[in-house]
C-alpha cells in the first residue's frame, strides 16, 4: 500500500494554535516505526502544478495564496497564518492525494497522510482548508481522462460544505457527508446526500447509520473510484467533533468502509481529514488505526 507523505506536510504555525499540525509527522513516525508501513510505501510528493491547482481555485485566489496578498479577513476565515511554507504545505498534500489515487487506481487502495481539506472553495480557504486536494485530484483525473464515476465518502464530523458546491448537478461525482448536524458550518449546501447526525451520538448509533446508507451509495452509483475523508474528530474527545466516538468505534467505521468498498470492487484513496482531539496521541493514534485498517483489509 503506497501513501504519500513529505516532511514539508508539517509548517510551524505556533505551539498555541489549535490545529495539530504536529500530528503529521507523529502519524508518519507511528506508522513507519510499528511496521504497518514500510520505507518503501512512503513515497514523497512534489508540489501540486498551479495549472493543476487553477483546474478548480480561481486564478485570482492562488496568486494572492501564492504571493502572500490575502486580506486580513480572508487569512482569519482560513484559520491558519500565512507563510510560504504554509502554501508550499498545501501543494505538497494536494499532490500527495492526487498521487495517491493514481496509486489506488493501479492498486486498489493508497493513501495521504494529509489530505481531505474539504473547506476549501475555489475563491477562498476557510476551516484550516488551504487547497481543495480532493477536488483538484478528480480534476486532474478527469482531464486526463483517468476516470468516469467518482464518489466521495465524507466522514468528518464537519460537513464537506466546499466539495457540495464545487461537484453540485454534476452526474459523475457523489458527495456523500455524514456529520453533526449541529456543527460547522453554519450553512451547509446540499451534497448529493447529506446525513446529519445529532449530538452525542455513540458508536452503535452511528455504525447503524453507515451501515444502511454506504452500501446503497456504491450499489446505486457505482464509483469507479472512492475517495475516503477519514476525519477522526467524531471521537468523543476532540475539542470540535460534538459526537461521541470512541476510538473502537472510529477504527470500526473505518473497517466498514474498508471492506464495503473493497467488496464492490472499487478502488479507495484514504485522507486523513480531521482531528483534534487533546491529548493530541488520540488523534494520532486514531489516524494511525485508519491505515491500519487499510493494511488489514487491503493486505
Amino acid at each position: 500500500m503506497f501513501v504519500s507523505y513529505a516532511t514539508g506536510y508539517f509548517v510551524e504555525i505556533g505551539d498555541g494554535h489549535v490545529f495539530p499540525m504536529r500530528k503529521f509527522p507523529l502519524v508518519h513516525e507511528r506508522l513507519t516505526g510499528e511496521g504497518t508501513l514500510a520505507p518503501s510505501d512512503v513515497v514523497a510528493p512534489q508540489p501540486a502544478r498551479p495549472e493543476d491547482i487553477m483546474l478548480v481555485h480561481t486564478k485570482d485566489y492562488w496568486t494572492r495564496l501564492a504571493s502572500g496578498d490575502l486580506t486580513a479577513r480572508e487569512i482569519r476565515k482560513l484559520g491558519l497564518p500565512w507563510s510560504e511554507g504554509l502554501v508550499r504545505r498545501s501543494q505538497l498534500a494536494t499532490q500527495g492525494t492526487l498521487n495517491a489515487a493514481r496509486f489506488a487506481l493501479a492498486d486498489g487502495i493508497a493513501g495521504n497522510l494529509a489530505g481531505g481539506t474539504h473547506h476549501a472553495f475555489p475563491d477562498h480557504g476557510e476551516g484550516f482548508c488551504v487547497l481543495n486536494d480532493i477536488a483538484v485530484t478528480v480534476r486532474v483525473l478527469q482531464r486526463d481522462g483517468d476516470v468516469g464515476r467518482v464518489a466521495l465518502i465524507d466522514c468528518d464530523v464537519h460537513q464537506g460544505n466546499a466539495n457540495a458546491v464545487i461537484f453540485a448537478g454534476e452526474p459523475d461525482v457523489f458527495t456523500f457527508s455524514m456529520h453533526g448536524k449541529n456543527n460547522y458550518p453554519l450553512r451547509k449546501p446540499p451534497s448529493s446526500l447529506d446525513i446529519e447526525l445529532p449530538d452525542k451520538m455513540t458508536d452503535e448509533p452511528y455504525l447503524e447509520v453507515l451501515r444502511e446508507n454506504l452500501p446503497r451509495v456504491l450499489s446505486g452509483f457505482r464509483p469507479d473510484l472512492v475517495f475516503y475523508l477519514a476525519g477522526v474528530d467524531p471521537y468523543q474527545n476532540d475539542r470540535f467533533g460534538k459526537l461521541a466516538l470512541t476510538l473502537d468505534g472510529l477504527r470500526r467505521r473505518d473497517e466498514y468502509v474498508l471492506k464495503t468498498c473493497r467488496a464492490a470492487g472499487v478502488p479507495v484513496v484514504v485522507t486523513l481529514a480531521g482531528g483534534y482531539a487533546i491529548p493530541t496521541d488520540d488523534t494520532v493514534e486514531a489516524h494511525c488505526n485508519t491505515y491500519r485498517a487499510a493494511r488489514a483489509v487491503f493486505g
